[in-house]
């Protein structure tokens, strides 16, 4: 019998080739013409998930808008209010806000016109506030504050059932036309991603920050990779067995190929070392200066940051986790300026939930509801922010008890759909099929896109 660390191992292989082997049977990636998705058509969005929660309310703060103030915030936070004077401050229109003092690149993006925000977006089946949240025939997505519940309904768009795919991958779906004679898979996971990869006929590519994963390599043996490809192409008359071996054996050349084509891709920005989400944007980078030898006009991308779930020690926490995610949206952004594609190029920021304004027992914050998210790129109406952003009063129609448990103000269809329309999805009956609940709120086009 197989030990276990060697069949997690050709568990995880197996997955990885199997993944680039259902884009279709490769041609040579010599032969491909370099010049096939490189031209003004080419769009990607890139996905950053936020996975465990982030807390919004540290993260963008009003210092002095037309509703409310720093104080009102402060009292709310109580002893996790960060000091004003700490906070970068940015603007929109007369309002005054301020970012977490660990932002400062995307400060630099947001006051350069290169980023947007998005404030008090979440899972809604219909427009909703304290009121109407709180009669008894209310209807609100599925456990609303379970990590794993939200995940699954950010990622599929089905606030009040199980989805079977995402929208990352409808949107896939719907554009497949766009990459005919591609060479390699729309979407990309660079880190576990869940259901928003899968679509109805396409399935991502998992390339891990690291590289592909390579049979050849990974036994580092020149002895066991005879055996391994003498067992892969011996005939037992099982049909069953004999295509699993033959997709195998294509996966891992397609694998190989790959990673000798990424050993190619030159990146010359500094991405910061020892920060997990910049060694994904990095791998990120190149596959997109690869985008004319793999044969691709539109790319989806899928990282991860996780940590984000602060029952306890917040403060510190979200130090660490934003100061790397800055860091990393910094380089990654000035990597798609080197590669000429800044324009083309649109990152955005995901979370389950956000988090309780008030504090727990344990320094930290509990589980809430809507949060505050990042759009970047050149493409970004930027140094705006969008949506409504809400009251911090305790209590307030935007507080679904008394915690500052923010309800919505913006739905996560109208979130995705803007994206959508700007990778090439049309209006109309192909963004419904995509987001069958966009109908039940006000627009499907937030406008923070080009």
């Amino acid at each position: 019998m197989l030990s276990r660390s060697r069949r997690d191992f050709l568990k995880s292989t197996i997955r990885s080739v199997t993944a680039l082997g259902a884009a279709g049977a490769l041609s040579k990636f010599g032969e491909i013409n370099a010049l096939a998705a490189g031209g003004a058509n080419y769009q990607a969005l890139v996905c950053i998930n936020l996975a465990g929660g982030n807390n919004g309310h540290n993260t963008v703060i009003p210092i002095t808008t037309a509703q409310q103030n720093y104080s009102l915030y402060q009292a709310g936070r109580q002893g996790l209010a960060l000091p004003q004077n700490a906070l970068l401050p940015i603007s929109t229109g007369a309002d005054t806000y301020g970012l977490h003092p660990n932002l400062p690149e995307i400060q630099a993006l947001y006051n350069s016109g290169r980023a947007a925000i998005l404030a008090n977006v979440g899972m809604l089946v219909t427009p909703m506030n304290r009121s109407s949240y709180n009669q008894p025939n209310a209807v609100v997505p599925n456990s609303l504050f379970s990590h794993s519940d939200q995940t699954s309904q950010w990622q599929t768009i089905v606030p009040t059932g199980l989805g079977s795919n995402g929208w990352g991958g409808r949107v896939a779906d719907q554009l497949a036309s766009l990459n005919t004679g591609a060479q390699f898979p729309t979407i990309t996971s660079i880190s576990g991603c869940g259901l928003f990869c899968v679509g109805q006929s396409s399935l991502p590519a998992n390339i891990p920050a690291s590289g592909p994963v390579q049979i050849n390599g990974a036994l580092n043996n020149a002895s066991r990779t005879q055996a391994m490809q003498t067992l892969l192409q011996f005939d037992n008359g099982l049909q069953l067995v004999q295509a699993a071996n033959g997709i195998l054996t294509r996966g891992n050349n397609y694998a190989n190929q790959l990673a000798a084509l990424i050993a190619t891709a030159k990146i010359n920005t500094t991405f910061p070392a020892g920060n997990p989400l910049a060694d994904q944007l990095l791998m990120v980078a190149k596959l997109i200066s690869l985008r004319g030898a793999l044969g691709l006009s539109r790319q989806i991308f899928f990282c991860t940051l996780g940590g984000f779930d602060t029952h306890s020690d917040e403060m510190n926490t979200q130090v660490m986790l934003l100061t790397q995610f800055s860091q990393a949206v910094g380089a990654f952004y000035t990597a798609t300026q080197e590669l000429l594609v800044d324009q083309n190029v649109v990152t955005f920021t995901t979370s389950e939930f956000g988090r309780t304004l008030t504090p727990n027992s344990n320094a930290g914050t509990d589980h809430a509801w809507g949060n505050h998210h990042f759009i970047i790129g050149t493409a970004v109406k930027g140094g705006q922010m969008y949506g409504s952003f809400p009251s911090l009063a305790l209590g307030s129609m935007n507080d679904t008890n008394s915690r500052g448990t923010l309800i919505p103000t913006t739905a996560v269809d109208q979130y995705a759909a803007t994206l959508a329309q700007w990778f090439g999805v049309g209006s109309g009956a192909a963004l419904s099929q995509i987001f069958p609940n966009l109908g039940n709120f006000g627009t499907s086009n937030l406008g923070f896109l080009g």
